[in-house]
């Protein structure tokens, strides 16, 4: 079967980069756009993500620009009271479901469910088989950037037949406990697990934690969506990188600014993806003294561990929690607007949803395509210290193009995504004098020092 579909745009990824430039497209162009995504729903890996996960950013930062996630408002009580909420892994899935209900009442967006891109302008579903060919539609590529996560990609290592691995997932879904958990990953997912299950009362001596890497984290608390918090950062960071002659100097002095948090202050981290981390799961995870640092698993046995170096015994019914997924991708950069697709990726430093939806807008506000790349330029997400200096310069000069354009920079300054924004209306005030005053100061010397710590 196959029947032709009539739009102007066709996006392949449903998730939170293609939502938002979906969004912004269509709230500022009267287009029509086919939305196409492998999985049942929209809303991307969150559809799959463990049940205890949160945004480790402000809510407000995440989404569509044309509505809020969650009410902007601040956490009333526990260790976050006084910082901007974070929404659930439900809260989020139930946001956008919401989202495209408004898009498809619009009469400007169809979604295909279960269905795959197989180019040519051509989609077919998983379900029906069905074909769908969509002559003449400008396709966006927002799967350039899709995040492998635990629950849809096997563990990176040899796994023996009695040996227990199970993805981060099936932690809220255990029916005993084991003597010894093992986390196995460094980033975000891994510390979410370890706080969980520091949360549900698992004493610390019980779990071991295989940290290939050690991580930089932000510091959750001066990256919110308040203009003297989020500039004043901003500032501290370019005053930072302007006396820094060395990628871990430059980190020593964010940490002591309190912008980078560490777990552990002997050893200097060297992986820089910088999730953001509340001080009081910092604290938790320095509860956790079995830290093993011997490079990535090799293979998982009963009751052994084993790595390129040698092996380490655990318990005999100790449970290997799977959160070692590559998570971030870091594929080459391209142009965003090319001759055969939109490819989707970060424009300013790090916050993907404002970066889409800036695409979104650009694309349904300019004709030349030479000029949105001028305007738009694509960073890339960090992995390293370098390379996070490298994405703040690349995304500091990408924000600086955008916001010279006055209908760009107040479009912008109305949209709850951007973390850079001050609102219209929003009261002065001498902290917030100070932190543009600084950023203005050390942003032309600190950008050039981060070049060269590239």
């Amino acid at each position: 079967m196959s029947r032709t579909v009539d739009v102007d745009y066709l996006v392949v990824g449903a998730g939170a980069m293609g939502m938002a430039f979906t969004d912004a497209l269509t709230e500022h162009a009267d287009v029509r756009v086919a939305l196409v995504d492998r999985r049942h729903g929209v809303g991307g890996h969150w559809l799959e993500a463990y049940p205890f996960v949160r945004l480790h950013q402000a809510s407000a930062f995440y989404g569509v620009a044309s509505t809020l996630l969650g009410g902007g408002q601040l956490q009333q009580r526990g260790p976050e009271k006084g910082l901007q909420e974070r929404a659930t892994q439900a809260e989020i899935c139930a946001y956008y479901a919401r989202a495209l209900d408004r898009m498809v009442e619009s009469g400007q967006v169809e979604f295909f469910p279960n269905s795959e891109y197989v180019g040519d302008n051509t989609v077919v579903s998983h379900i029906s088989g069905e074909r769908f060919e969509m002559p003449g539609a400008r396709v966006v590529d927002a799967r350039y950037l899709a995040p492998s996560i635990p629950a849809e990609k096997p563990p990176p290592f040899g796994v023996a037949e009695d040996a227990r691995v199970v993805p981060v997932n099936e932690l809220a879904r255990l029916d005993e406990a084991p003597s010894q958990y093992v986390v196995v990953g460094s980033g975000k997912t891994a510390t979410d697990a370890c706080i969980w299950l520091l949360s549900r009362g698992v004493d610390p001596d019980a779990i071991c934690w295989v940290r290939p890497r050690d991580p930089w984290m932000l510091n959750r608390a001066v990256i919110q969506p308040d203009p003297a918090i989020f500039l004043g950062m901003a500032a501290d960071t370019m005053q930072a990188a302007e006396r820094s002659t060395s990628a871990e100097e430059l980190f020593l002095r964010l940490e002591d600014a309190g912008i980078m948090l560490r777990i552990d202050r002997t050893v200097v981290p060297t992986m820089a993806k910088a999730p953001t981390l509340a001080t009081w799961e910092l604290e938790k995870l320095r509860t956790l003294e079995n830290v093993v640092r011997r490079g990535h698993i090799q293979h998982v046995d009963r009751g052994a561990l084993t790595f390129a170096d040698g092996s380490v015994a655990v318990a005999s019914d100790a449970l290997v929690v799977h959160c070692a997924a590559d998570a971030l991708k870091y594929p080459p950069l391209v142009p965003v607007w090319g001759p055969e697709a939109i490819t989707l990726q970060p424009i300013r430093a790090g916050f993907p949803c404002f970066g889409a939806a800036v695409t979104g807008y650009v694309e349904a506000t300019r004709h030349s395509d030479a000029e949105k790349n001028r305007l738009c330029p694509p960073s890339p997400f960090p992995d390293t210290m370098a390379s996070w200096a490298r994405m703040n310069v690349l995304g500091t000069q990408a924000a600086m193009s955008f916001s010279s354009e006055p209908d760009i920079k107040a479009w912008s300054d109305g949209v709850a995504l951007n973390p850079a924004r001050v609102p219209p209306g929003h009261p002065a005030s001498a902290a917030l004098d100070d932190a543009r005053e600084r950023l203005a100061k050390h942003t032309k010397p600190g950008l050039a020092r981060l070049a060269e710590l590239t």
